[in-house]
């Protein structure tokens, strides 16, 4: 391990509740994202004491907005995050990792290889280069601003497909500004959810929106 980096936290109680029998490979990823994401400079070394509570429990809690049995595309994934803690909470979902930037794909590739999940992949492209109306279930933290992230993401969902974006204390007002585009481009429904743990804790909020008729990107 570079740089000193030592492994992370072990896993809190309420990591059990919330991963079950793969707990054990949360925490892998978990050390995975305390050495060699900080290493590569894709989580800062600050973050470490808290990667439990403030990335994979906080991520993993978008599984409450993901139905059985969903595809879904974590957009902008950076060093896997939402994807890979939904993809460790809902082995009934499949889960694939979109991001641009080859460092990032790097570590992801890595990761995913490690974890050996066989509904987890890697795709490096961005949202745009998806085909549209192929997606099922788009997830997204810390990418852009909603009303970006609106007009890369909505084009590529199914009929009824949904958009989580994750916002946390920004989601009412990005939901706001975002509401006329939204109506632009045809969404059925679109709401501030706050994304909970199997415990009933509330992680963050999110903006979830449900994707209308299929239309041409703005």
């Amino acid at each position: 391990m570079k740089h000193g980096q030592g492994p992370a936290p072990d896993a809190p109680p309420e990591a059990r509740t919330t991963f079950g029998d793969r707990v054990e490979l949360a925490q892998t990823y978990a050390d995975l994202l305390a050495c060699e994401a900080v290493t590569r400079g894709l989580i800062g070394p600050r973050e470490v004491d808290r990667l439990w509570a403030r990335h994979l429990l906080n991520s993993a809690a978008v599984a409450s907005q993901v139905p059985q049995g969903s595809a879904c595309v974590d957009v902008g994934s950076g060093a896997g995050l939402p994807g890979i803690p939904l993809a460790l909470a809902r082995p009934d979902v499949t889960v694939r990792l979109l991001e641009p930037l080859l460092r990032r794909v790097t570590f992801l590739e890595h990761a995913v290889d490690v974890l050996a999940l066989n509904r987890l992949s890697v795709t490096r492209a961005r949202a745009e280069e998806l085909p549209a109306a192929s997606v099922e279930v788009v997830v997204a933290r810390a990418v852009a601003p909603l009303h970006q992230l609106v007009r890369w993401t909505v084009p590529l969902l199914t009929p009824g497909g949904r958009l989580v974006a994750m916002k946390g204390e920004r989601a009412e007002q990005e939901l706001t500004a975002a509401e006329p585009l939204l109506r632009q481009m045809g969404a059925r429904q679109w709401e501030m959810v706050d994304l909970t743990l199997p415990s009933g804790a509330v992680a963050t909020r999110a903006v979830v929106v449900v994707a209308g008729k299929p239309r041409h990107r703005q």
